[in-house]
């Protein structure tokens, strides 16, 4: 769907329309009068959107509807701003129209459609089928301003039904049908949920049990001079925010996929990962904005618990609709224990996790983390407004986006500045990763693609180049499916946000004490082995497609390339040991000899999972458990073919199955996952705290026993020999 102006569209007879307050951002200052309600109220607002829905079907068969390539059945019901309608096609008599030309979609004789939408507040609504578009094709010639309209003088609550007829046949082009629907909205007391901001007025939308404030900027553009630089916080709203669509994503790194992965494979780690699917979205570097889900109807002083959600993604992709907040929201409400939900954008790849000397010297490293850290200031400056407690935030993120809140852990020397008083790390903790500087060759790269290399100052310069330029920068390193498998763009010691190594800074006694989770799925690694498939250290450097390693020297020199940077062959070697090259040893676990994709596919998925995340769990759980209460979990529920129990797959059980997601919502709401002891809540599975002697986990299986506790004890020696040797030597 795409905006478009209002003045472009038909308005309902008798209603009027005046221009829309400005989507995500604050209006210009200005006096006017306000437009009086019909019943006389002073305080009333005119507000005007209108919304283009494209319905690419059209012509029907016995089965569906023809669009020249596939046949699909009827739709029944479609998203349009996050408000469903249903959409009935019916023709009153069968088109027996046939001639020799080559086959052309036809239209029956007359076809009504009908559009119903659900109850809602609004003052006018006006659907116009292709009104003020060209009508020299046919399609649009037959359907050229059609048009019906309802208005109300009185805000009402009854359905809209809004009923097409056409006559048209043998139509020479399939164009899309558009429905064009303009709303003209009076507020008023009961009108749009809304909420105060400094000076601002926020207008939601209700969508249920939950109401959904969106796009809300939470720092200013970072675009044009503000471009590598830390985040600049927004000093007073004033105006009206329009916060009822979904802003823009920030700039996306392409994924580099390899031609002879598995289509298959592809599409099960995506739905894996991608718990919360959303349209194609814009991208822009003007993206620092938050999303609050809250139960509909919640009074300003509610004081209700937050979760503050980092999204994953390799800090190269992603986005703050990667999880599906308002289901754990409705949720929250269903179990008596209602919470609020916020997620926020932060900058990406280049644009948020640019490294090397000059960006250390800059004091720009790990932008993106200064991004969130903006966020939660937000959060506790601004939550109330919205019924939450800024005392009672839990921070929670997975993948990168666990990474994260292990970061935010750490920062400030561990000082939190009560910014959250939890944290949940999913598929996702602190990796051992070094200095900024140690990524140079990416930098410089990257200023060489650009044409920066013989700049004065390389950073301005990448600063000035136009957005496109930058981007393509970007895409010229290597990324979350590239022949590295870890990428470049990673939150290393910057000697700002990360002043030492993260794992040093654990060590140190650097970390925020509070309640803390962390957990992961079975198969971890199999998501990033897939990168590594064909490839062999020695010739990464040649541009000639490298070989698969079927040696134990190979491997062991894409070990020490790739993830244990100078150190020995000597000290690499017990790795090899520990990790066989043995399928049945190997990821997916459990498999025996199957899907052993690639030569030692099934041996680097092991290492891989252990080395990037459950090694790096279990030694952070075995430091803090003692000093904060702890939890772990690991999940092996919704099997995937090929990939076992992937990376991202503990994101899909929180989303689709409540027993999970439940535990979650009580340690937001209690700071405890088994709850309040002796109430409804808490007649489940207990979930005891993690201690480095007993490693009690809670498994989350599929079968008869759906939840389990027992020792997290497998590849006890393997996972310890990675910790120390990546302790060592930190990517």
């Amino acid at each position: 769907m795409a905006s478009v102006r209002a003045s472009s569209l038909p308005t309902a007879i008798g209603c009027s329309q005046t221009p829309g307050a400005q989507r995500g951002r604050t209006a210009a200052k200005g006096s006017s009068s306000a437009p009086r309600s019909p019943n006389g109220h002073p305080d009333a607002r005119l507000d005007s959107e209108v919304v283009m829905v494209l319905v690419p079907i059209l012509t029907m068969d016995s089965d569906g509807f023809y669009d020249g390539r596939t046949v699909s059945p009827v739709p029944s019901k479609m998203k349009l701003r996050r408000e469903l309608y249903s959409v009935s096609i019916s023709p009153s008599k069968s088109d027996s129209e046939a001639g020799s030309d080559p086959p052309q979609p036809v239209f029956h004789d007359v076809t009504v459609l009908t559009f119903s939408f659900p109850p809602i507040l609004w003052r006018q609504a006006s659907v116009s089928l292709l009104h003020g578009m060209p009508s020299s094709r046919p399609l649009t010639s037959a359907l050229h301003k059609k048009e019906a309209s309802s208005c109300w003088l009185t805000p009402s609550t009854s359905n809209l039904t809004v009923r097409f007829e056409m006559s048209a046949s043998k139509l020479a082009n399939l164009l899309p049908l558009a429905l064009w629907f303009s709303r003209v909205t009076t507020v008023w007391g009961g009108g749009l949920p809304s909420v105060q901001l400094d000076q601002a007025t926020v207008y939601g939308i209700t969508n249920g049990s939950v109401t959904s404030y969106l796009n809300i900027p939470f720092a200013e553009p970072p675009v044009g001079e503000l471009r590598l630089r830390l985040p600049k916080p927004i000093d007073t709203y004033n105006g009206t925010i329009d916060a009822t669509q979904i802003g823009p994503q920030c700039i996306q790194q392409p994924l580099p996929l390899r031609p002879d992965m598995p289509a298959e494979m592809l599409s099960d780690m995506i739905a894996a990962m991608s718990v919360s699917p959303t349209p194609p979205r814009e991208e822009s570097e003007d993206c620092l904005n938050l999303n609050v889900v809250v139960p509909a109807g919640t009074a300003p002083d509610a004081k209700l618990p937050v979760v503050a959600f980092i999204y994953g993604g390799g800090f190269t992709f992603g986005s703050n609709t990667q999880f599906p907040g308002e289901v754990m929201v409705q949720r929250s409400v269903e179990t008596g224990q209602p919470i609020l939900f916020v997620a926020m954008n932060y900058r990406l790849n280049a644009f948020g996790f640019l490294g090397g000397q000059e960006v250390k010297d800059a004091g720009i490293g790990n932008i993106g983390l200064y991004d969130q850290r903006e966020g939660l200031r937000w959060i506790n400056k601004h939550i109330a407004a919205f019924g939450g407690d800024p005392d009672k935030v839990t921070i929670w993120g997975p993948s990168a986006g666990g990474f994260s809140v292990g970061a935010q852990l750490v920062t400030n020397g561990g000082d939190n500045e009560g910014l959250f008083r939890a944290a949940v790390m999913s598929c996702g903790t602190l990796l051992p990763t070094g200095d900024t500087s140690n990524v140079q060759p990416f930098f410089d790269g990257m200023v060489a693609h650009a044409g920066c290399a013989t700049a004065e100052d390389k950073v301005e310069c990448l600063r000035g180049l136009p957005v496109e330029d930058f981007t393509a920068a970007t895409g010229s390193v290597s990324s979350f499916f590239g022949d590295k498998a870890v990428p470049p763009w990673f939150a290393r010691a910057d000697g700002g946000f990360l002043e030492e190594p993260v794992r040093n800074a654990v060590l140190a006694g650097k970390f925020a004490n509070v309640p803390f989770i962390a957990g992961d799925s079975l198969d971890e690694g199999t998501f990033f082995a897939t990168g590594a498939w064909n490839i062999t250290y020695a010739r990464l450097v040649t541009p000639v497609m490298p070989v698969p390693p079927s040696t134990d020297d190979e491997f062991l020199d894409f070990l020490r390339g790739f993830f244990f940077p100078g150190a020995s062959s000597a000290e690499v070697a017990p790795i090899l040991a520990l990790y066989p090259n043995d399928p049945a040893q190997g990821s997916p676990f459990g498999t025996g000899d199957a899907n052993q994709l690639a030569p030692m596919y099934k041996r680097m998925a092991a290492f891989e999972g252990d080395f990037l995340f459950q090694s790096t769990r279990r030694s952070l759980l075995t430091l803090r458990s003692g000093k904060q209460p702890a939890w772990t979990y690991m999940v092996e529920r919704n099997r995937f073919q090929g990939v076992g129990y992937p990376h991202g797959n503990d994101m899909l059980s929180f989303a689709v199955d409540e027993d999970f997601m439940d535990y979650l919502i009580r340690f937001v709401a209690t700071l405890d996952p088994n709850g309040v002891p002796g109430t409804a809540s808490n007649e489940t599975v207990r979930w005891p705290q993690y201690d480095s002697a007993a490693r009690r986990t809670l498994f989350v299986l599929d079968g008869e026993k759906p939840l389990v506790v027992g020792p997290d004890e497998v590849r006890e020696k393997a996972m310890e020999a990675v910790a120390a040797l990546s302790l060592k030597y930190p990517v």
